[in-house]
């Protein structure tokens, strides 16, 4: 982890645990390179993280303060802004997630997959199609390509669980960002039979590329979900 995320880290903490409270007033950027024995940039780009995550405001000439905000609140933030996959995300509760391979294998890179995860020609990704369901009813139809360099022993039974989990936990890897595109479309006769919807009913597609700590794209994927199984929140800050 480097020196920023941990400040980053340490910081979100404490403002989750409640040593920092709404509206306190966080030590001046001086304080905290002293604390932290770091540089004032490596600071700021801490500090930068936690104003996108939207736990805390800058005023100019003031200082930087712990936003206004509930317990609830800043938990249901710290939730909205971790990269999690579906099987984290939607396992909330009672809910139980599952998943059917509909295909999984090894192949060459296309055009496509070469663009989006930047590999070389010639290059080989494992290929993943599944349907995604939630309490067992179908909510997600996913098709992935994923560097085999990059995720080294992926197997079948990987997928039909959480392949993040796979990647965290057993491979030691710490997926740190996505890019994510939101559109809508007429689900078509593939996408209507394994969602459970007619035939030109809209779904949400998400296009994700994701990326490791190390700056490589682990991952691109097109997900397609069920109107009533999808919704994206996002904060926004100037």
């Amino acid at each position: 982890m480097k020196k920023y995320e941990e400040i980053y880290t340490d910081i979100k903490n404490k403002i989750v645990s409640g040593e920092y409270t709404a509206t306190e007033q966080l030590p001046f950027e001086k304080d905290l390179c002293d604390a932290y024995n770091t540089s004032k940039m490596t600071v700021k780009r801490a500090l930068d993280l936690l104003v996108d995550e939207g736990l805390i405001i800058k005023r100019r000439g003031s200082g930087t303060f712990v936003k206004d905000l509930s317990q609830k609140e800043i938990e249901r933030i710290t939730q909205i802004n971790q990269l999690n996959g579906f099987t984290a995300a939607h396992s909330k509760g009672d809910n139980k997630v599952t998943s059917k391979v509909l295909a999984f294998d090894v192949r060459q890179a296309d055009e496509t997959v070469m663009d989006k995860l930047n590999l070389k020609p010639g290059s080989f990704v494992y290929n993943i199609y599944r349907v995604r369901y939630i309490n067992d009813k179908p909510a997600a139809l996913e098709k992935a390509a994923m560097p085999i360099e990059s995720v080294p022993g992926l197997e079948k039974k990987h997928l039909e669980n959480s392949i993040y989990h796979y990647v965290k936990k057993e491979l030691g890897l710490n997926i740190q960002s996505a890019h994510r595109l939101f559109t809508v479309k007429k689900a078509d006769d593939e996408e209507a039979r394994y969602l459970n919807v007619d035939r030109n009913d809209p779904i949400a597609v998400t296009e994700q590329i994701t990326y490791l700590d190390t700056g490589h794209a682990i991952e691109y994927g097109v997900t397609k979900s069920r109107a009533d199984s999808f919704a994206a929140e996002t904060i926004i800050s100037n």
